[in-house]
């Protein structure tokens, strides 16, 4: 039974940071870059949703300026990479550890309790006169975030602008040559994949009642192990849409694995370590699958059916002469 209600909690804590591995796909597949500034953008959308909710405001209404906060992350990731020509990578670096200090800034302190004060989920609760768990109106809040993100998504990057920034990342000379500014297209998509990544933040803290200024340690490597999972386990199969669904699937993956581990006893301190396990024997997968069929087009069987196709063809153009 422990395992069931740790399973379920599981699968609702992997739809929320959900949204944060759409945003860090944006990036990591779509832009084809890695940004860093998810740690702090993440805790950003964290304390800016516990501020406003501890003065008052709807927690439904703080999702927006969360939003917008995360986006103004994003912009100076891109502003120092695209302007001042500073590295993808050192230019997140460094909006990170100034997120640090701003987001103490935004609280006032290191943590902010939300015990008392109103969020999604306990509204979602006391409209369904407790009959639902804090667990299931998380998992419910989560499903209809999430899959409104994926439809605006799936909107938004089959449209005029949406496709240039999937084809920056494709090819950014290419889309320069036609005329597109891809200065522009790499903050437009640094703004959103950040902006989704402070929502899921919002979301996690409302769901576990705080908000720290460490609850983002180590949030690009959870956003990348779950996007290799994903895409491992369920590839690229039905569309893009599909693609944006395995991410999340790959989130609610590992959450699972990561509770099971728990359970059976791991150390809560060792999880930094199953996650970079992890991430390395999902990195190694693809490595592996390429080795197998190279040896399978290398075997003996192998050739001869080569052999006997390229003959059968010959036969027949000889024929048709």
């Amino acid at each position: 039974m422990a395992v069931l209600f740790a399973m379920e909690g599981a699968v609702a804590q992997g739809i929320l940071w959900g949204l944060m591995t759409l945003g860090v796909y944006l990036t990591f597949r779509i832009l084809n870059v890695a940004d860093m500034t998810v740690d702090g953008s993440f805790a950003a959308g964290g304390a800016v949703t516990a501020i406003l909710i501890v003065k008052g405001m709807n927690p439904v209404l703080t999702l927006l300026f969360v939003f917008i906060a995360g986006m103004l992350c994003g912009l100076a990731t891109g502003f120092m990479n695209t302007k001042l020509k500073i590295n993808i990578l050192l230019a997140s670096i460094l909006t990170q550890i100034a997120l640090y200090s701003i987001n103490i800034r935004i609280m006032g302190k290191a943590n902010t309790p939300l015990l008392g004060s109103s969020t999604m989920m306990s509204m979602l609760k006391d409209f369904s006169g407790g009959r639902l768990t804090t667990t299931s109106v998380s998992l419910i809040i989560g499903v209809v975030v999430v899959g409104i993100i994926i439809a605006l998504m799936y909107w938004f990057f089959g449209t005029e602008i949406g496709s240039a920034v999937r084809a920056t990342g494709s090819n950014e000379h290419m889309v320069r040559a036609m005329g597109v500014n891809t200065d522009n297209t790499k903050i437009l998509g640094l703004m959103i994949s950040n902006g989704m990544v402070a929502m899921s933040g919002a979301l996690v803290a409302q769901s576990q009642g705080y908000a720290d200024v460490g609850m983002g340690t180590g949030t690009i490597v959870i956003g990348l192990a779950s996007i290799i999972i994903g895409e491992v386990i369920f590839g690229v199969r039905f569309g893009f849409w599909w693609t944006l669904l395995s991410a999340v699937f790959g989130s609610i993956i590992y959450r699972i694995v990561i509770a099971v581990v728990l359970q059976l006893g791991l150390k809560s301190t060792d999880l930094k370590l199953l996650t970079a396990l992890i991430v390395a024997v999902a990195l190694s997968v693809p490595v592996v699958k390429a080795k197998i069929d190279r040896r399978r087009r290398s075997l003996p069987g192998m050739n001869l059916n080569e052999e006997e196709n390229t003959r059968h063809v010959q036969i027949k153009k000889h024929g048709e002469k």
